[in-house]
């Protein structure tokens, strides 16, 4: 089937010229070759391959080939058809008017070449993790080249390696290209696909996938039933352990040790259980957990709790209390005794400017004079003071 088509003419006297569309069909599609003419006075038409061997004279055919076909003969146009194409078929096939001189038009048919269904090598499962992976795909046949694309959960991955080699008697081309990682746990169950692009598949790529298998060691934690365990209550503790292949049974220790008391504490697959908490159970629990390809462990830490203490604590705190209130009765008896002295220190000073007057007289009514002189000059004073 015609992918594109060109209009070629070539122009003559008297209006007479044949008229030719480029044609591009898919390999083992059908072409079909057409020839026009708008004006012509009974001219013949005819139709001639790359090798210049005629195909058709008018409605009669020229060379034996089953594949091609008359559609129209007419004075204005001979149409033929060359089914089941091949890539030998490509080249550039004439339309020859035969007016004096002859006049041709050219028409190049283009032949596609379908790339085959891509495969992925150098999968080997299971891969472990940490491990190079180089997954290649590969297609052949492509003409043009194929375009290869790769996706891991439908994202592209972008940093490949591409590579196209041709085939110089086909003159088509293999294409491959390679995907280069280190295997990881989070892409275990992944499926990775090669994706083939070319315009002969008419927008429907063609896609090889591959679902990859990565074994890991354990991923182990530890959940707790109870935040705040305390004497006389329960605690369940479950190992949660993630790993490929699936983890063994897991392993249970406290302290460096077996579990000390099996009565109370009682392992059930992956759950400990620990009935009628005391004291005694106080320490550090191991859970570990392993598969062929390695082991991992976590610790959990319990401390039973005293629900008489904790209950002691909930009052208010009398002796912290207490302290307060001491602190601030010492702080403010400081604070008055200095302001006391204080104040005595300033009155001393003015009652003894007030009687110098009267220590320095020789007798008792000088002393008498002076003193209410002085009494004068303290009122002044205090005036002055205040």
């Amino acid at each position: 089937m015609p992918v594109a088509a060109t209009k070629n003419k070539v122009r003559g006297s008297q209006g007479q010229f044949p008229l030719t569309q480029n044609v591009t069909v898919v390999e083992g599609g059908t072409a079909n070759l057409t020839c026009r003419v708008d004006q012509n006075d009974n001219t013949s038409l005819q139709w001639s391959n790359p090798a210049q061997q005629t195909l058709y004279f008018d409605d009669k055919k020229a060379l034996r080939d089953n594949r091609i076909e008359l559609v129209r003969a007419s004075w204005h146009e001979l149409s033929i058809s060359v089914s089941d194409v091949s890539l030998s078929d490509e080249g550039q096939y004439t339309c020859s008017l035969f007016t004096m001189p002859v006049k041709t038009s050219k028409a190049f048919l283009t032949v596609l070449g379908v790339p085959e269904k891509p495969q992925i090598t150098g999968f080997t499962s299971p891969v472990m993790e940490g491990e190079r992976m180089q997954l290649t795909c590969k297609t052949s046949g492509s003409k043009p080249a194929a375009d290869i694309r790769w996706f891991k959960n439908d994202k592209e991955v972008k940093d490949v390696k591409y590579l196209k080699e041709e085939d110089a008697n086909r003159k088509t081309f293999t294409v491959s290209s390679t995907l280069d990682f280190l295997a990881d746990r989070n892409d275990d169950g992944a499926v990775v696909s090669c994706r083939v692009d070319h315009e002969s598949l008419n927008s429907t790529p063609q896609i090889a996938m591959q679902v990859l298998e990565i074994h890991y060691t354990p991923l182990v934690k530890i959940i707790s039933s109870n935040s705040w365990p305390e004497e006389g209550q329960s605690i369940i503790l479950t190992c949660e352990s993630k790993g490929k292949p699936v983890p063994e049974p897991v392993l249970w220790t406290k302290d460096g040790g077996e579990l000390p008391d099996p009565e109370r504490m009682v392992v059930n697959g992956r759950v400990l259980s620990i009935s009628f908490l005391n004291k005694t159970d106080n320490g550090t629990y191991r859970c570990e957990a392993k598969n062929p390809i390695g082991r991992n462990s976590t610790e959990y830490v319990l401390i039973v709790h005293d629900p008489n203490a904790l209950a002691g604590q909930t009052g208010p705190d009398h002796a912290l209390i207490g302290g307060i209130v001491a602190v601030v009765v010492f702080v403010t008896l400081c604070s008055i005794i200095l302001l006391g002295r204080y104040l005595a220190r300033h009155k001393g000073t003015y009652l003894t400017n007030e009687a110098k007057g009267a220590e320095d007289a020789p007798d008792a009514d000088t002393a008498i004079i002076n003193a209410e002189g002085s009494q004068v000059n303290a009122e002044e004073k205090k005036e002055y003071f205040i």
